[in-house]
This record gives structure tokens, sequence and C-alpha cells, in this order.
């Protein structure tokens, strides 16, 4: 436990739009909160898969209420959210295991860069529709980001080392045992207890348990 005693973890994978509005809400009430905030990268797939849910794309009606409902939470939440040309395809044939296990590999040796190179990797799928699978591409989002070219190429050859993938794996296996299905995730830990809120919606519920201002999901001042 922190310093502060109270410490506010968000479980995400760059697959999901979702978590990339929670992601943006998250890092906003970053310096305004007396709270540790963590980033937890895990594997969305992992998730899905355990707790036996099934994404929005394989019921219809939710598929064409979601199409909807990201434009309208893009713009009031300030995230460029756009769909990719085909969507099925980048999320449930592409994927994301490669660019989580990149993102998992920042982490463990530069964590400084894991904020912006998430962001990028986010930006790169559901803004400029553009690939997050190939090597050349998440080496662009790793210069793009900030990290430099040598290290980028490092680690991505890390990417692919067990103890990268463990610890992939054990992230999500740990969202898991807090009761996760989905994503983003985030979890409060404070006064000995952990308790875990689903959606983007949730931060407002988030700040009243913390005993902390909630200004919106785009503070100002």
């Amino acid at each position: 436990m922190s310093a502060r005693g109270r410490v506010l973890d968000l479980f995400y994978d760059v697959i999901s739009p979702y978590s990339w509005v929670g992601f943006e809400i998250f890092c906003r009430y970053k310096p305004l909160w007396n709270v540790d905030f963590r980033l937890r990268p895990a594997f969305l797939g992992g998730v899905m898969k355990e707790s036996g849910n099934q994404p929005p794309a394989f019921v219809p009606n939710k598929f064409r209420y979601m199409v909807t409902d990201l434009r309208r939470l893009g713009k009031f939440c300030d995230v460029p959210l756009s769909l990719p040309s085909d969507p099925f395809n980048v999320m449930f044939q592409k994927g994301s295991l490669s660019a989580m296990r990149f993102i998992t590999a920042v982490q463990m040796t530069h964590p400084e860069f894991v904020e912006s190179v998430s962001r990028e990797i986010w930006t790169r799928i559901w803004s400029r529709d553009e690939d997050i699978t190939e090597v050349e591409s998440l080496f662009s989002a790793g210069i793009t980001a900030g990290i430099p070219e040598g290290t980028t190429r490092q680690l991505l050859e890390m990417s692919s080392a067990p103890d990268v993938k463990s610890r992939l794996k054990a992230v999500t296996d740990e969202l898991l045992q807090f009761g996760a299905f989905g994503m983003p995730t985030f979890v409060t830990h404070q006064d000995g207890g952990s308790q875990i809120y689903f959606g983007t919606d949730r931060m407002e519920l988030i700040a009243n348990i913390l005993g902390e201002e909630w200004k919106g999901p785009v503070p100002r001042g």
C-alpha cells in the first residue's frame, strides 16, 4: 500500500475504445487527487474468455448502439474516437496481444513511457485506423511516444520473452480475481480493502468513495 494509503488502479487494453476514454479521464485526475494512480496493462481477450463474457459486436443491437455511443462519448469526454473501417477485423481477428506485450515490456523497464505509448497505440487504432500488430507499426508508436529508437527496438525484442508474457498473464489473472468481466476496470485500495468498478462512467463514483472532488470528464482549473 502506498504512503498515501489510497491507490487507484486502471486495468486496460488498447483494443477497447471505452478503455481509452477511461484512461484519459484517469490521467487527467492524476495531478488533482491525493491518490496513487497505477496503470495496469492487461489482456482483454483473456478476461473475456475466462469470465464467459461476449463482446458487443457479437450482439447486433449492442454493436449498433456502441457505434453511436462511442461518437457521443468521444465528443463529450474530448477523446478523438473514430471507428476503424473494419472494426470486427481489428478487434477480433488482429487483436491486441502483441501490442499489450509491448506495453508490458515498456512498463517493466521504462514505466515513464507507459502513458504516452498507450495513448499513441490507442490513437493509431481508434482515431487514425492504423495497424497495431505489425512490428514496424509498434516501432513507430514507440518513437512517436518519445522512446529512443534503440530502446524501442530492444523493447520489441523483449516483448516475446517469457517474463513479459508471464507478467501480462499475471496482471490479467489478478484482474480476474477481482471478479472482472471487461475493461476498463478500476480498482480502489484503501483501509485495507479493495473495490472494483467497471466502465468509463464510474470515475464520479470513485471520487465519492475516495473523498475526492469530481469536476467532470474534462476538469478545468
